[in-house]
């Protein structure tokens, strides 16, 4: 069976970049709550992981309570590792892999073109309207000194009107610009009109599974 993912040619073409976006996975009955539907995907998420080759980093996640903290990791993780209270992590460390789970939000890459550092942003509807896209530019600006014109923005798969009565991806693509950021990419594609690829809350009415999207930079 091949392995449900997808990439984004805008961070394809950085070389140390290591990115993907999972897909609804086939033959795995996810109609639970998150963490049950979690569990039932680990084994999947991980084969794919294993075969972008990444399987053996460290990763690292946020808790993702719809709000506006982000984690920095400035430091070598051994370890997996859920942050809590956070809905974003930066890091300008090198084979970690960060990870977000979404089923309508958007999972937001955001890469230093210098490959110097990356973040990965979950922001729905709350997220959105709380400028955690942002704020993450900002820390990125802050702790790292990477330039938003630095900065490349790839928008995953998410939710869309006329399903949502938001277009929080037309958002976030704003935050971006204001941010400064040259270059931004979104997908444009609508996780509830696509549930043959997607998996998607609203409208499997919150049981259902989550994509994993992932991102990391490699030594080499």
């Amino acid at each position: 069976m091949q392995l449900p993912f997808e990439k984004f040619q805008a961070l394809n073409v950085l070389a140390m970049c290591r990115h993907i976006f999972t897909r609804r996975i086939p033959g795995i009955h996810v109609s639970h709550d998150k963490e049950e539907a979690l569990k039932r995907l680990e084994s999947a998420h991980l084969e794919i992981r294993n075969a972008i080759g990444i399987g053996d980093w460290p990763l690292l996640t946020a808790q993702q309570i719809h709000g506006d903290k982000i984690a920095c990791v400035n430091a070598m993780v051994e370890t997996d590792r859920e942050f809590s209270g956070c809905d974003g992590i930066i890091t300008n460390q090198r084979g970690v892999t960060l990870g977000i789970y979404v089923a309508d939000c958007c999972a937001v890459y955001l890469v230093d073109r210098k490959q110097r550092a990356a973040a990965l942003i979950h922001s729905g509807k709350k997220g959105t309207n709380l400028r955690i896209v942002s704020k993450a530019i900002a820390q990125m600006h802050e702790k790292f000194s990477i330039q938003p014109q630095d900065l490349i923005a790839q928008l995953s798969p998410c939710i869309r009107p006329p399903h949502f009565e938001v277009d929080f991806a037309a958002d976030i693509i704003r935050q971006c610009q204001t941010a400064g950021l040259n270059e931004i990419h979104d997908s444009g594609v609508c996780t509830a009109c696509n549930l043959d690829a997607y998996y998607s809350y609203r409208a499997e009415k919150g049981r259902t599974g989550r994509m994993l999207a992932l991102l990391g930079l490699a030594n080499s």
